[in-house]
């Protein structure tokens, strides 16, 4: 993916996903918080720059380029270390959270009873032979179901995750994936997904989420 497509990425009219803001369970992400597209951009291009990463067999002279510019993004960043509640990483309320450790999902429906998009295993995501790692599609189910149990809800943790693979998840495809929230017993909330492409089922999951008393972490 482009330099370009990457910014585009960071819209799109995609569904950010309600409960996982800055604004919530008291995270202050500064500046960031009231303008996140700059810093989601910055994140666009580290994901899109892991895939170009990963495809790559690049010469003995671009590799020390390359671990020369990321030693000077690493500079640039290690003076502006903060506590885990400032952090953008992984919690501004759009598109993918602004964070790169799973695929990008963009969304056309989110609400509290389901949600429903698409996301695309990049180059980085490889596990072998034009298919997915298998570690990163329940991390994708992780975070789409994680999210969904806590929307217009009290915040709550992964009690287990059951992942069935049921076929071949290609990476560099646009898969669909549809969740839904099943049913709340007290605590306990329970929700379904699956991801597909196009009529051929890749996997399916089910979760058990748990509701966090008040100051629980």
């Amino acid at each position: 993916m482009s330099g370009s497509s990457a910014r585009e990425s960071v819209g799109g009219g995609a569904i950010g996903g309600g409960w996982s803001s800055v604004s919530h369970r008291g995270f202050d992400a500064g500046v960031h918080r009231e303008n996140p597209q700059p810093y989601a951009a910055m994140v666009a291009v580290a994901r899109d720059m892991l895939d170009e990463l990963a495809g790559a067999n690049p010469p003995l002279d671009v590799v020390e380029k390359v671990a020369a510019h990321l030693a000077d993004v690493q500079a640039l960043l290690t003076d502006h270390q903060v506590s885990e509640r400032r952090r953008p990483f992984g919690h501004l309320d759009v598109p993918g959270r602004a964070q790169c450790m799973s695929p990008l999902i963009e969304f056309d429906r989110w609400d509290r009873d389901g949600a429903a998009g698409t996301v695309t295993f990049g180059r980085y995501y490889l596990g072998g032979n034009g298919a997915a790692h298998g570690g990163t599609i329940p991390l994708m189910f992780d975070e789409v179901l994680g999210r969904l149990a806590s929307t217009d809800r009290t915040p709550c943790r992964t009690a287990y995750l059951h992942v069935d693979f049921r076929s071949i998840t290609p990476i560099d495809a646009e898969l669909t994936v549809d969740a839904r929230f099943e049913r709340e017993e007290g605590r306990k909330r329970y929700l379904r997904a699956e991801l597909r492409h196009g009529e051929v089922l890749c996997a399916e999951a089910e979760g058990l989420f748990i509701e966090l008393r008040p100051g629980q972490p």
